[in-house]
């Protein structure tokens, strides 16, 4: 399956990359699947067909605790579930790599809207950063998506409703979708892309996709 969602995976199986943040979009190839056998979680495939960022979930689906890793394995963020309320609330704390160790304090957490009678999910995100003086800054995102699909979008609603990604179901060059676990992610030019990967992440274990 791996050959028809990036046919250069087979070509080039050592092909790997950094994510950084990119003047242009950048539109990802997700594949809701783990490439370790047996194991839960997603691939995802820049444009060029290099794998960008994986989930590797050796435990159940939809488990409290997920790491998303760039494509050498390491640890981006790592995502906690807390009980809270009626959907809880997930926390992602970024690591620190030149220390090997995840932050004190969550760098954004999402919480999703009550709405116990609408198949609409809402989910609000507070990020927790610094500007450029090292001074403290939240700002807030918006996901918006459906029970039971993986589609959504993302906004930024710091200054004004500007979207920051969008996945939906990938189609081959035919114009076939090529199935529910195969996603088009589109992400804006600028948007911090492990941030939005994580929040898609995310997303995906709120909805019982991973």
């Amino acid at each position: 399956m791996s050959s028809k969602v990036y046919p250069s995976l087979i070509n080039n199986p050592s092909c790997i990359i950094n994510p950084s943040l990119t003047r242009r979009r950048e539109t990802f190839t997700m594949w809701m699947k783990s490439l370790v056998f047996h194991g839960n979680g997603c691939t995802v495939f820049n444009s060029r067909g290099e794998v960008a960022f994986r989930v590797d979930n050796y435990q159940q689906k939809c488990c409290t605790k997920v790491f998303l890793m760039d494509s050498y394995g390491n640890v981006l963020f790592s995502l906690n579930r807390k009980k809270m309320g009626v959907f809880g609330c997930w926390e992602g704390f970024k690591w620190i790599e030149s220390e090997r160790r995840n932050e004190k304090r969550p760098y954004f957490q999402v919480r999703r809207k009550s709405n116990l009678f609408s198949k609409d999910i809402s989910c609000k995100v507070t990020i927790n950063g610094f500007d450029d003086e090292n001074n403290s800054i939240t700002s807030c995102y918006l996901m918006t998506g459906f029970e039971g699909k993986s589609t959504l979008k993302i906004f930024d609603f710091s200054e004004r409703r500007l979207l920051l990604a969008e996945a939906m179901q990938k189609q081959s060059i035919e114009g076939i979708s090529l199935g529910d676990d195969v996603l088009a992610l589109m992400v804006e030019p600028h948007a911090d892309q492990s941030l939005v990967m994580a929040l898609v992440t995310v997303y995906g274990l709120i909805n019982n996709k991973l």
